[in-house]
């Protein structure tokens, strides 16, 4: 009599990760670095500034509070996506969790797929999280005027697709390399570039995926030092979606490629 045995199938294999990400504690940790962000972009939101344009709809109070949002996520979400990719890939490479998974089918491209998709997910929630909490401090602060609701929904839209798209690199590093201070150390290193481009000219910023933080950013500074005003304006789609579809070719090559690895 002969027994085999059988392979878990995607869905299994999602619910096994939601299981490690419990005991990992990733939602306290992406929490808090979704904390920082709605903070760091907020505290303008009390200043004398933003009081004085808060009920004035010629002066897009919302446009100014996104263009702090679009700053500090160009520093902050790469780092959470590097730290949230590191956690969950190097649990398998400290536990014997690739050799495990593959003894029971689960070959390492198809893990890390599952990986992607479930980080899709908190990735998602993060940017959710953000969105909401930011808008009821702009409420909170006294802004009156109209939200803006197409334009925030459309840039945090594009705000989480680009994390994925930065999650495909970061799962990929943290798979090959067992040190994770490789994909963290990348994260952080993006993020300071990210910054620098949202100063850059546009053709600079396309370079690398981490310049479509500055990409994606649905408004502009008008203005020179003395007098200066914040408008939202057109974020580029074409280059912008253009390189979402690299990612995904990407992460379906480099996951392929991971299934003819011998660990």
């Amino acid at each position: 009599m002969s027994t085999r045995t059988r392979t878990p199938g995607f869905a299994t294999a999602v619910r096994l990760e939601f299981a490690k990400m419990k005991r990992l504690r990733t939602l306290p940790i992406m929490s808090v670095l979704v904390g920082a962000a709605v903070l760091f972009s907020g505290i303008g939101l009390f200043g004398e500034h933003a009081r004085a344009i808060a009920d004035d709809p010629a002066a897009f109070p919302w446009a100014s509070e996104l263009m702090l949002v679009t700053m500090v996520n160009a520093l902050i979400h790469p780092i959470l996506v590097a730290v949230l990719v590191s956690r969950q890939v190097d649990v398998e490479n400290t536990g014997g969790g690739w050799i495990f998974n593959a003894g029971v089918g689960l070959r390492p491209g198809f893990l890390c797929r599952v990986k992607l998709v479930v980080l899709a997910g908190v990735l998602g929630l993060a940017c959710a999280l953000q969105m909401g909490s930011t808008v009821g401090l702009g409420i909170l602060s006294g802004i009156s005027v109209p939200l803006d609701v197409a334009i925030w929904i459309g840039y945090f839209v594009m705000l989480w697709l680009l994390d994925l798209a930065l999650a495909v690199i970061h799962v990929w590093l943290s798979s090959r390399f067992e040190n994770q201070l490789v994909s963290v150390g990348v994260g952080l290193l993006g993020g300071f570039a990210a910054m620098f481009l949202l100063l850059a000219p546009a053709p600079f910023a396309r370079v690398i995926p981490w310049g479509h933080y500055a990409v994606i950013a649905p408004v502009q500074m008008n203005g020179g030092e003395d007098a200066f005003s914040v408008t939202y304006a057109a974020p580029d789609h074409v280059f912008f979606f253009l390189m979402l579809a690299l990612a995904a070719g990407a992460a379906w090559f480099l996951t392929r490629r991971l299934d003819l690895i011998e660990r």
